[in-house]
């Protein structure tokens, strides 16, 4: 069982999406796994051939237990030992559901009074089609519906019915996403010592690039500000690199990589912050495609254990609200979080007049073991340094 969060402790195994005798590659989805955070697909990290499936779906099992064993041409077995020396980056113990065998008519779906038995998985792919999970038969522990049962309903059944889904985000428990959110930011506060700067950001010149820019594309090749926000952050990480990383080890030593996570507010309540992989390497078209799709898989329940526990840094906007400014707190064990308020028209003085311009205020909260405010303050500068002449065609 992979680790999936700063305070996961247990998973529960929802669906195989492999079986005995099948051949994965690295970053192939062979499970799916139920955390605080809701239904997350589970990656395998090596090459290989399963070997045999260790734990039923159904099952709830503590972080580094084994779920699989995965044989090489050497025939090497996964052990619960290879997965606890490594669980920022989950363990290589996977599978899924059964080769193709059609599961046992059931009468009318496994239900508790008036919800039906579903994997998380299972409850959004079903109001992602339209489809009423009690028209679907369930194979999973007591009945329940799993994913390849709406999936083997699709492909099968003349006329999908439709039926609303409930209210909040299906496969969702938000009582228990709060807690895990308490849990983590409690943490953060008692183990981080926080510093925070804020600064003032002109935008204006990068809005007229922008307008310019996507006056001669179609709505759905636009850029947002967004893309541009998250795109000056991730390359100013170059200036001060030690606000880039994950705080595990002693000595503290910064990623290479930067794995950008976006804090996303969930429909009903609940925050999740999955990350972008190698944002270093994007250019602004290339962020907003992955923002637009993380954003869209998140809320769909879709997400990727990677996206999931490997961030290095965290961005937090509260724009959409109309804030000026948000404090964030350090997700652990990340090192720095940058957040930006909404951009509005402010007086500013520029080119030696006072004139009407689109500002932001950005701001910083990092960890002072690893950096301090003169670096903060050189990385904020640096943010504000690349959008006034943003990286856009």
């Amino acid at each position: 069982m992979p680790s999936l969060g700063a305070d996961m402790e247990e998973g529960k195994l929802v669906e195989w999406l492999v079986g005995p005798g099948d051949k994965v590659a690295k970053g192939d989805i062979v499970a799916v796994v139920e955390t605080q955070k809701g239904a997350i697909e589970i990656e395998i990290f090596e090459a290989g051939e399963i070997g045999a499936l260790l734990a039923e779906p159904g099952q709830t099992l503590p972080v580094g237990a084994p779920l699989a064993r995965l044989g090489a041409a050497e025939d090497v077995g996964v052990s619960a030992p290879a997965v606890q020396a490594a669980p920022a980056v989950a363990a290589p113990c996977i599978a899924a559901p059964p080769p193709p065998v059609p599961p046992p008519a059931v009468p009318a779906p496994a239900a508790i009074g008036d919800t039906v038995l579903a994997s998380p998985a299972a409850r959004a792919r079903a109001v992602e089609l339209g489809i009423g999970l009690r028209a679907v038969a369930g194979s999973g522990p007591g009945g329940a519906i799993l994913l390849s049962d709406v999936e083997r309903h699709v492909s099968t059944a003349p006329t999908p019915v439709a039926q609303g889904g409930p209210k909040g985000k299906p496969g969702l428990d938000m009582a228990e996403m709060r807690r895990a959110i308490a849990a983590a930011m409690t943490r953060a506060k008692r183990e981080i010592p926080h510093y925070y700067l804020t600064h003032e950001i002109d935008l204006q010149s990068a809005q007229d690039r922008l307008a310019a820019l996507n006056a001669g594309r179609t709505p759905d090749q636009r850029l947002l500000m967004g893309a541009l926000l998250v795109h000056a952050t991730v390359k100013a990480l170059a200036k001060v690199p030690e606000l880039n990383g994950r705080h595990e080890a002693h000595p503290y030593t910064p990623s290479a990589v930067i794995h950008c996570g976006l804090a996303i507010a969930m429909r009903g309540g609940g925050l999740i912050a999955p990350a972008i992989l190698e944002a270093q390497v994007m250019d602004p078209d290339a962020i907003m495609q992955a923002m637009r799709d993380i954003v869209a898989r998140t809320r769909a329940g879709r997400l990727r254990n990677s996206e999931i526990t490997q961030g290095t840094i965290t961005i937090s906007s509260l724009g959409e609200t109309g804030v000026d400014a948000l404090i964030g707190v350090i997700y652990p064990p990340q090192v720095a979080l940058v957040g930006f308020g909404a951009p509005r028209l402010k007086p500013m003085v520029h080119v030696g007049t006072v004139q009407p311009r689109l500002a932001v205020t950005v701001s910083l909260a990092a960890d002072h073991r690893v950096s301090d405010g003169r670096r903060g303050a050189m990385f904020l500068s640096e943010i504000d340094r690349l959008l006034q002449e943003p990286a856009i065609p």
